[in-house]
């Protein structure tokens, strides 16, 4: 760069933007069972959560956090109640789709962070198997830390699992043409 010349890339074409997305989802009833799908794993034996989708409340708030930082609605906008081809749908699904229409929107993802609260299930022994599939959903890392409320409000009680997520995006930055290749003479 040459002294007295500004750089030819403007700041807020590289200033990174963040998103939080919040999820909550209750214990389905006991007479009508769900089966539990946390952090993008199937959790055998474990009472699951009711929702509209799998309620994977990790999955949802990572997603949830993806459009918020873009800007471009939350998760209810794109995978709301009103969408009867979601009903079902995994929380795996959604956060894959939900990272295509940020990336076609125009940003790259930089990272997801999602911590989730809840008396169980014990999730330290499948953290790395959950960041595994939702980081390759996302097509960008994910982590995922659980923590609990030492039994105070409704996860205390046993109501039900909320997770907060955090996520970086930045706008994506289209690649510089290639220069013509030298022509050979000859």
């Amino acid at each position: 760069m040459t002294a007295g010349k500004a750089p030819t890339a403007t700041f807020a074409s590289v200033i990174p933007r963040t998103g939080i997305g919040i999820d909550v989802h209750a214990y389905a009833p006991r007479d009508a069972p769900q089966p539990l799908w946390l952090g993008g794993l199937f959790w055998d034996g474990e009472p699951g959560l009711a929702g509209h989708s799998d309620g994977d409340p990790v999955a949802h708030a990572a997603a949830d956090a993806l459009f918020s930082a873009c800007g471009i609605g939350d998760l209810g906008t794109h995978f709301g109640t009103d969408r009867p081809e979601y009903a079902g749908a995994s929380g795996v699904t959604l956060l894959a789709e939900a990272a295509r229409i940020v990336r076609a929107g125009g940003f790259e993802i930089g990272n997801i962070a999602v911590q989730f609260v809840a008396n169980r299930p014990k999730f330290g022994p499948r953290r790395e198997e959950s960041q595994r599939v939702l980081s390759s959903a996302a097509g960008a890392p994910v982590s995922v830390s659980a923590t609990t409320s030492d039994r105070l409000g409704f996860t205390g009680r046993g109501e039900g699992i909320s997770a907060v997520a955090t996520a970086l995006v930045y706008p994506a930055v289209p690649a510089a043409p290639h220069p013509a290749a030298p022509q050979a003479s000859g």
